[in-house]
């Protein structure tokens, strides 16, 4: 008799003798299925996601244009139900001192003017031409940027979702190939995110674009855009490197004698608006000043001199940084009358500068950028709510500041010229002391920057390339 110890331990052996052909046909038969299954779901997806994307695009394109080609469109991803669309877009504001991202979602119902129904808004210093002689180190800054959009729009959007870079006078005053050699940088950037980039993606603006951008947004905000017949605002921006203003003339005058270059034709939601518009390099706030200190724009004093200013208190000494450039600047020594000496300078620098229409005075307007801050300053308005004010309570303040700086320093201690210069721009424009200004930052919670007016408008082209018959 075989011991059972003896008998389980034979029959392991004879079992380890046995080939197991039966798993082994079916790891051949499993293995390839498998693999097969994994490449089906894959190209399920692909495809899927492709028609997502292309569908989130011309849902764009319609939505901008008002347009359904004889149909009804289907809802992207992330479309809320009721048939309503729902669209993305990525403006970069590239300033003097700073670039911006602007990340809008907009809401539309069929048939409708689109709604903003959310931004994201981040900005980041320095602005883009302090790496004119380094362009590589712009990059972080943009990319870090491209980060936060990619945190705010949905995933299933970024294909269809329009990115945008918009420069501004900062560029516009650099030496070309510089501006160029920055823009090719960032486009590069651009090209490799998954946003939806195109040949135009990056650009610098010229000032006329910039003040009828602030002028969509303003409009569209106040709902001048929703409602045809209704008034339109005016829009006055005042920047580092240049100022703007646009409005829509009512009276046929305005249009027979504005100079050349003065009017422009825009083109929104199917109608066609011809805007007065103009942009005056070099007088924004920033360039302003270094001109009434009597310095040239991009180019260091020569020696090293000190630039002396009537528009600064007496006993004022110190450095003013402007453009990479740092600069000595003081006082007029025994200076009095300052106002009267500084305005008189102002004036010079102002003299011949401005086109001034007598339309202004008869058209609402809003103020905006330095307007604002140099308002909530001296106190004009609400630092944090904004508010009205009339254009002779510059002057008023101008003289006050002026004539207090005359004995003592001050915090600011360009404060006097800056209020000298606001109020006599004003003026040069044309506007009468008693006009009213309304100056804001905000409308209905929104951002009133020109970044939303840009991006409807580049959305509204892509319509058009689109859709030309539309």
């Amino acid at each position: 008799m075989i011991p059972a110890a003896a008998a389980q331990s034979s029959a392991d052996r004879e079992m380890r003798k046995i080939p197991n052909n039966g798993n082994l046909k079916m790891t051949k038969v499993v293995y390839p299925l498998g693999l097969f299954i994994c490449l089906f779901i894959y190209v399920a997806y692909i495809k899927w996601h492709w028609a997502s994307a292309t569908q989130a695009f011309f849902s764009i394109t319609e939505v901008a244009s008002g347009a359904r080609r004889g149909h009804q469109a289907h809802s992207a991803p992330g479309t809320a139900a009721h048939g309503h669309e729902v669209f993305y877009g990525i403006m970069f504001d590239a300033g003097s001192t700073g670039t911006r991202v602007h990340i809008f979602q907009f809401n539309q119902q069929p048939g409708e003017t689109p709604t903003l129904t959310h931004e994201t808004f981040k900005a980041l210093k320095p602005g883009l031409s302090a790496y004119a002689d380094d362009v590589e180190k712009s990059t972080s800054g943009i990319q870090e940027l491209l980060d936060v959009a990619k945190q705010d729009v949905p995933f299933d959007f970024w294909k269809a979702t329009p990115l945008v870079l918009k420069a501004t006078a900062g560029l516009r005053l650099l030496p070309g190939e510089k501006a160029q050699k920055l823009l090719q940088k960032v486009k590069e950037v651009f090209k490799a995110s998954p946003f939806l980039v195109g040949d135009d993606c990056v650009s610098i603006m010229n000032g006329t674009d910039e003040g009828v951008s602030a002028w969509i947004t303003v409009n569209f905000l106040t709902g001048s855009l929703k409602t045809p017949g209704r008034s339109s605002v005016g829009m006055l921006d005042l920047g580092g490197g240049s100022t703007q203003i646009t409005f829509l003339p009512r009276v046929e005058d305005t249009l027979q004698t504005s100079p050349p270059g003065y009017l422009t034709s825009l083109q929104m939601f199917n109608r066609t608006y011809k805007l007065y518009s103009y942009s005056y390099l070099g007088l924004g706030l920033m360039s302003a000043r270094l001109a009434i200190l009597g310095g040239i724009e991009g180019k260091p004093a020569e020696d090293g001199k000190e630039l002396v200013s009537p528009c600064l208190s007496p006993g004022f000494t110190g450095e003013w940084e402007h453009a990479e450039i740092t600069y000595r600047i003081s006082g007029q020594k025994a200076a009095v009358n300052l106002h009267e000496l500084c305005a008189s300078r102002v004036s010079e620098i102002l003299r011949n500068k401005v086109h001034r229409t007598e339309e202004v005075k008869d058209v609402d307007f809003y103020a905006f950028s330095y307007y604002y801050d140099l308002a909530a300053n001296v106190g004009l308005i609400d630092a944090e709510k904004g508010g009205s004010l009339v254009v002779g309570d510059f002057d008023i303040a101008a003289k006050y500041v002026c004539r207090t700086a005359e004995t003592r320093l001050q915090g600011n201690p360009f404060l006097c010229m800056d209020l000298t210069y606001i109020s006599l721009l004003l003026q040069e424009f044309g506007f009468p002391e008693n006009k009213m200004l309304k100056l804001t930052r905000k409308i209905n919670d929104v951002e009133t920057s020109w970044a939303l007016g840009a991006i409807f408008h580049y959305i509204d082209s892509l319509s058009r390339q689109k859709s030309p018959a539309l």
